[in-house]
């Protein structure tokens, strides 16, 4: 993690005025690979007031590492699936590892999985055969469905139309407008903000009006660690700690009372996840 810590972070915030779970973070790509790293970045998460995170896998060697990862520190949690970058190399063997990880109790979703038509790393048909897969798997095992949705609004409510969604499912680093917000806030979807919402170029304008009016009982905040890191220190290395920026620029966004949005979020992210029923390894 030295090479991480060299580079310039966001300044340490204040802690937040009650305790917020970054629903959404890559702790292995923050540079985390020991116990010891994981414990550095909850420690300095939980100074500014982020007591939990969920670390997300995006191909088998990552879902490996965040399951075990969960089993470190009793702050964070699991999800496991293969990214839709990747779905062109989605084998039988690597459905084998998915579908044992993803019943071990600290994994908490399956995810990251949807479709991504901005990138050309896999052809639309791997990426829509292997999240109906994914799909499958959240509804056997009866854990949330982890969307990542790129420029592909369309195809993923579709699919899950079809396919039939899961009780439970998180758009993650929502990139909608508002419009698209209500289609799936009226299908009972949870919306995860990540730092793009504080973004306040042109292009976020429909995002921070999506995040201003979703309602709060089913949104949750993230940081996409290391990725997206929040306005205005877009540039620089992301955290978990990093969501403490996010849920206050979001609380002044919406009118809202700080504390009262962080309640309202990890009261969210508690339901959906069932943190609090999690048992150990």
């Amino acid at each position: 993690m030295s090479k991480k810590d060299k580079k310039e972070r966001p300044p340490e915030p204040e802690a937040l005025p009650a305790p917020a779970v970054d629903a959404h973070t890559h702790l292995d790509a923050c540079g985390a690979e020991t116990a010891a790293d994981v414990r550095v970045l909850l420690d300095r998460a939980e100074a500014a007031g982020i007591t939990r995170v969920i670390t997300v896998a995006d191909d088998v060697a990552a879902a490996r590492w965040a399951a075990e990862a969960s089993t470190w520190d009793d702050r964070v949690f699991a999800a496991v699936a293969l990214h839709p970058t990747r779905a062109k190399d989605f084998g039988e063997a690597e459905r084998q590892v998915l579908e044992e990880l993803a019943l071990r109790p600290r994994v908490v979703a399956i995810g990251e999985t949807g479709l991504d038509y901005y990138w050309d790393f896999s052809p639309p048909e791997p990426q829509h055969e292997a999240f109906r897969w994914h799909i499958d798997l959240a509804k056997r095992t009866g854990k949330p469905l982890m969307i990542h949705d790129r420029d592909a609004h369309e195809d993923v409510l579709r699919i899950l139309v079809e396919e039939g969604a899961p009780e439970q499912v998180v758009f993650h680093c929502f990139s909608g407008d508002a419009e698209f917000a209500k289609a799936c806030v009226d299908r009972g979807f949870v919306l995860s903000f990540a730092g793009t919402a504080t973004f306040r170029g042109a292009n976020a304008a429909g995002l921070r009006e999506a995040a201003r009016l979703v309602p709060v009982e089913q949104m949750l905040v993230e940081t996409d660690a290391p990725f997206l890191t929040p306005h205005p220190f877009r540039g620089r290395p992301n955290e978990p700690y990093c969501v403490n920026y996010t849920l206050r620029d979001l609380a002044e966004l919406r009118g809202a009372d700080l504390a009262e949005l962080a309640v309202s979020t990890t009261a969210t992210a508690e339901r959906v996840f069932g943190l609090d029923q999690v048992g150990g390894s």
